[in-house]
């Protein structure tokens, strides 16, 4: 835990400060900011107060007393409910401004950690509870140098891999047919052999297959690739070291033949909606000036509903990327979520804008961009039209 760097932020943000709540590991991103181990045996609630100013201060239950012993700050015990309470109070006299893992509405999800229940005896005591989730981006998605090069690193060999994965399917079909499962096979060894790991995955779709967003193939479900087809490839790996970012991206194509107009078109509207979204980005950064993750997805989305096709922009623009998938800070979106998160420095995020048409196929273009002072960038090869392999 850097304690120094939090209270800067809480005084930055004009809070009063910070309340860390965990039962039965019910918050992951509270362990991982305050440099908890993941393995504790927690089944009482323990509550940790980070101030803007001063010492932080520990409410623990009797039986489980040594849960926080690693950080600083002076111990308080309990055993019955009325001490908890009176406990809690205790912790925040004089505090009034409290960040915790909490979002109005459930408008943001991904911090919404703490239950309705702790809210209102807070706010019972006085207290004026606001969102943690600018803070946890600061905390959990802002990436060192080393492992922003990461990033790079593996997009260099993700980049190389799909190349090489549509010039298998070509092959393969010239030569007799292949199938989705194959293809991941030969995309995964590939990222065994650079030395890359992966949560679940890889993403293979074939024709109809490629309109549903999510769809995986398994050696049970597993299309054959044919002369013809359209072939969505969504592929992400990080290197296999600790704290490694990152790289996921999605390129579309065809086998054995030219796109017919209707895919040239949706393609282009797609292709046009995340640049759209780049360049919101790349300009907000250019200028200094605060863009949160629902005006990126507004640049987007705006190209799409012009050209008449927003019913089938189904999920967001973009998530967050660290060293999980789907990070903790900023998404592009304001359609699952209206998520007012800034986009930060030294943050990494995905640009997939994709529209989607059951029984026929789906087209998404997923490009990575980091973020810095001054300066946003797309981190790897764009596709600038459909491969034909």
């Amino acid at each position: 835990m850097d304690l120094t760097a939090i209270q800067s932020a809480l005084t930055a943000a004009h809070l009063d400060g910070w309340l860390f709540y965990d039962h039965h590991y019910r918050d992951p991103l509270a362990y991982r900011i305050l440099g908890l181990p993941d393995d504790l045996h927690v089944t009482r609630r323990w509550y940790y107060y980070i101030p803007a100013v001063g010492t932080p201060k520990k409410l623990v239950h009797r039986i489980e007393s040594s849960r926080l012993d690693s950080l600083p700050g002076p111990k308080s015990e309990y055993s019955s409910w009325q001490e908890l309470e009176a406990g809690i109070e205790s912790l925040l006299t004089g505090q009034t401004k409290i960040a915790m893992q909490y979002s109005p509405r459930n408008a943001i999800m991904y911090v919404a950690l703490v239950d309705a229940g702790t809210i209102e005896l807070l706010r019972a005591l006085g207290k004026e509870i606001v969102t943690s989730a600018n803070l946890i981006s600061q905390f959990e998605a802002v990436l060192t140098d080393e492992q922003i090069e990461t990033h790079f690193a593996a997009g260099e060999k993700i980049d190389r891999i799909l190349d090489a994965g549509f010039r298998e399917i070509g092959t393969r079909v010239r030569s007799g047919g292949t199938h989705e499962q194959a293809i991941v096979d030969f995309l995964q060894e590939g990222m065994r052999r650079e030395g890359l790991v992966w949560e679940h995955g890889t993403n293979v779709s074939c024709g109809p297959n490629s309109a549903d967003s999510h769809y995986e193939p398994t050696p049970e479900r597993s299309s054959p690739i044919r002369t013809g087809d359209f072939i969505l490839i969504d592929i992400w790996a990080r290197l296999d070291q600790p704290n490694s970012c990152y790289y996921d991206i999605t390129w579309t194509g065809v086998v054995g033949r030219e796109p017919t107009a209707r895919e040239q078109r949706i393609f282009t509207t797609v292709r046009d909606a995340r640049d759209a979204a780049c360049s919101a980005v790349m300009s907000a950064f250019a200028a200094g000036k605060e863009i949160a993750g629902w005006e990126a997805d507004d640049a987007s989305r705006a190209v799409v509903r012009n050209a008449g096709l927003a019913n089938f922009f189904t999920h967001r623009t973009g998530h967050n990327i660290g060293n999980i998938l789907h990070g903790s800070g900023a998404h592009l979106d304001n359609l699952e979520t209206h998520d007012e998160r800034w986009l930060l420095p030294s943050t990494c995020f995905s640009v997939e804008p994709g529209l989607y048409f059951p029984g026929e196929f789906g087209i998404r273009s997923e490009v990575n961009m980091i973020a810095r002072v001054g300066k946003a960038e797309v981190t790897g090869r764009i596709q600038r039209d459909l491969v034909r392999t």
